[in-house]
């Protein structure tokens, strides 16, 4: 068995279509895993990422994060069609940045909303066949900013810390279950946001990172197989920095 097998197992990736999502979803599925993953408005990213996938049983589906209506029924959905629900990755949300003095209370309504209500809506809709199942593993995905804090994205750190102390608590309610949840942190990630970055942007944050270097999704994601997978059984209710050292 090759390390991190995800062999026969079902996850579901929210935000799956691109960057760190995109990421997961490759690195889950080259592991063996069935995943479905969910997008929010780019269909045509989505299913061209669904076809270049090795293994077979993948899904995309739309899916609205912040609408608790809309989790409800695509979630009913897809777990109909999948039959079981191994693991679930809370990866979706948004960002809208802004001095703290200038943010709009909607715009910090609107990323706790997403990022933080979201995933509780997601969280809600697994547990009940995990329980039933009495298995399952919960991996959100939280990032450095929600452990040390950045100026211009207190709604983002703040949504991000929040899923911090959700993903606690629910480890300790559902343990006994053999229901595990984590987090995994990443820091600065080599997506098509940082590659925007000029190089007086990326040399700043080099220097902030201990290991001189950004991080690639692989990174991210082979943290993520390994919690999902039964390697990691007896871990739950921890986070996993993906930082090159930036926060320790």
């Amino acid at each position: 068995m090759s390390t991190h097998s995800l062999e026969g197992k079902k996850i579901i990736v929210t935000g799956g279509s691109r960057g760190i999502g995109a990421g997961i979803v490759k690195y889950l599925a080259s592991k063996g895993a069935s995943v479905y993953f969910s997008y929010s408005s780019n269909k045509e990213s989505a299913e061209a990422l669904l076809k270049d996938l090795p293994g077979s049983g993948h899904q995309c589906f739309q899916l609205n994060i912040s609408d608790s209506e809309n989790v409800e029924s695509s979630f009913k959905q897809i777990l109909g069609e999948m039959g079981q629900v191994d693991g679930l990755v809370n990866n979706a949300g948004i960002t809208a940045d802004q001095l703290l003095m200038r943010m709009k209370e909607d715009d910090f309504n609107r990323v706790l909303t997403t990022n933080l209500t979201g995933s509780f809506l997601c969280i809600k809709m697994v547990l009940k066949p995990m329980m039933k199942a009495r298995k399952g593993s919960v991996v959100n995905i939280t990032s450095v900013v929600g452990q040390m804090g950045n100026a211009g994205q207190a709604n983002y750190a703040a949504s991000k810390a929040g899923i911090d102390g959700l993903t606690k608590s629910a480890a300790l309610e559902v343990a006994s279950r053999n229901i595990r949840f984590n987090c995994v942190a990443p820091g600065f990630i080599n997506t098509d946001m940082t590659g925007a970055l000029d190089d007086n942007q990326k040399q700043q944050m080099f220097d902030r990172i201990p290991m001189g270097r950004i991080g690639d999704v692989d990174d991210v994601a082979s943290a993520v197989a390994f919690l999902l997978g039964d390697e990691s059984h007896y871990i739950t209710g921890q986070t996993i920095a993906v930082n090159g050292g930036m926060y320790m």
